[in-house]
C-alpha cells in the first residue's frame, strides 16, 4: 500500500483537516503520479455535505488533477516516469457495455467508478480524489498532457473544460448559432470561451450586472442582467442554444421562453432540488431541454489538446489547502474569478 497525506472530511458535518490515508499498490496497468494542483468544484462541496446522496467518509474531495508520473505498471504503454499526467472526474468503467465501447465511459451502463466518493471495481475500497500528494489510476483512464503548460490553470479543464466542451461538441454549436450561456462561474466561464473559440454569437445570462467586463473579457458578445424584465423581454425567442451552469435552484420556464423555435437548454449545471418544467414551455416551439455530463476519455484528451493548441485555460485563483474551507464559503458566495485551484506543495 502507497501512505498517502490528504486534507479529508470526517462525516458531512465536519470541516476538511489533515488525514493520512493508504492507496492501493500499482497493478501492471496503473499509472503512479504525484499531484501538483488540484481544481476545486462546486461538487466537491455538494459532496462532503451530503447534498446530493450520501456519502462514503472519510473523503477525500478533488477530481480536476494534474501532476507529473513516479512509477507505472509493467504494462502500462502510454506513460513513463517524469511524464506530466492528468485525471478527471472517473478512473475506471467497466470498459464492455454498449456506452464504454462508443468511448462514453461517463454514461457507462454498470456505472462508472468516480475519482472519490465512489467505490473502487472490485468493491475493496472507496476511491479518495485529489486533495492528496499521489494517486493511483488505470492507464485507460490517466490523461497526456502538454509541456509548458501553465498546469494550475489546466488542473479545471479536467471537469469544468470538458464538461462545457462536451455538450457543445455533442450539438454542433458554433458559426451561425447564437449561444447563451447561464451563470458566469467555474462552468460558465469556460462555456463562454469554448463557445468564442467554435464560432458562435454569445450571450452571459447572469444576476450579477458587476460580471458584465468580466464576460466581456472573456469574450462574451452581449451580457444580459436576468434580474431586468425590460432586458428578458426583449431577448424572448433570441437564443438557439443556452448552456446552463447553475448550481442554484432557478426557473427553467422563464429560460426556455429565451429560445427560438427548436432551440435547446442544455443543464450541466446540477441543483440540489428538482426543477418544474411546464409542458407548455417545451411545447411552444418545439423546444428541448436536455442535460450533459462530462465526456468520455477520448473526448477530455481531445479537449485537452484542443485548449493547448488554442491557448485556452482556465481564469484561477492559487490557493493553500489551509485555506480550502475559506475557499468553500466564497465559493458559495460566487467570489472567485472563476476556479480555485489547490496548490499540492502546501500540503
Amino acid at each position: 500500500m502507497i501512505e498517502t497525506k490528504a486534507y479529508a472530511a470526517q462525516d458531512e458535518k465536519t470541516p476538511l483537516a489533515p488525514w493520512t490515508f493508504e492507496r492501493r499498490d500499482l497493478g501492471p496497468h496503473d499509472v503512479q503520479f504525484d499531484i501538483l494542483f488540484c481544481g476545486v468544484c462546486h461538487s466537491d462541496l455538494h459532496q462532503i455535505t451530503n447534498d446530493w446522496f450520501p456519502g462514503i467518509f472519510p473523503m477525500v474531495p478533488g477530481h480536476e488533477i494534474v501532476g507529473r508520473v513516479v512509477k507505472v505498471g509493467d504494462h502500462v504503454t502510454k506513460f513513463k516516469v517524469g511524464d506530466l499526467a492528468g485525471t478527471g472526474c472517473m478512473v475506471d468503467s467497466c470498459q464492455v457495455c454498449e456506452n464504454c465501447k462508443q468511448d462514453l465511459e461517463q454514461y457507462c451502463l454498470e456505472g462508472n467508478t468516480q475519482t472519490y466518493n465512489s467505490m473502487e471495481r472490485d468493491g475493496s475500497m472507496p476511491t479518495y480524489g485529489g486533495y492528496s500528494n499521489t494517486i493511483v489510476v488505470r492507464e485507460e483512464f490517466v490523461l497526456q498532457l502538454k509541456e509548458g503548460v501553465d498546469l494550475a490553470a489546466v488542473a479545471p479543464l479536467l471537469c469544468a473544460g470538458i464538461t462545457t466542451y462536451s455538450p457543445l461538441k455533442h450539438w454542433g454549436v458554433g458559426k451561425g448559432h447564437k449561444l447563451a450561456v447561464l451563470g458566469l462561474g467555474g462552468l460558465g466561464h469556460m462555456g463562454v470561451k469554448f463557445g468564442v473559440a467554435f464560432g458562435a454569437e454569445v450571450t452571459v445570462l447572469s444576476t450579477s450586472a458587476s460580471k458584465e467586463d468580466d464576460a466581456k473579457k472573456l469574450g462574451a458578445h452581449h451580457f444580459i442582467v436576468t434580474k431586468d424584465p425590460e432586458q428578458i423581454k426583449a431577448a424572448l425567442g433570441t437564443f438557439d442554444f443556452i448552456l446552463d451552469t447553475v448550481s442554484a435552484p432557478h426557473d427553467f420556464n422563464m429560460y426556455l421562453s429565451l429560445l427560438r423555435t427548436n432551440g435547446t437548454m442544455i443543464c450541466v449545471g446540477v441543483p440540489n432540488e428538482p426543477a418544474s418544467v411546464a409542458a407548455f414551455s417545451l411545447l411552444g416551439g418545439r423546444k428541448s431541454l436536455a442535460g450533459s455530463g462530462i465526456g468520455g476519455i477520448k473526448e477530455t484528451q481531445e479537449m485537452l489538446d484542443y485548449c493547448a493548441e488554442n491557448n485556452i485555460v482556465s481564469d484561477i485563483e492559487l490557493i493553500d489547502i489551509k485555506d480550502i474551507q475559506t475557499a468553500y464559503e466564497r465559493m458559495q458566495k460566487g467570489d472567485v474569478r472563476y476556479r480555485f485551484v489547490i496548490d499540492m506543495a502546501t500540503l
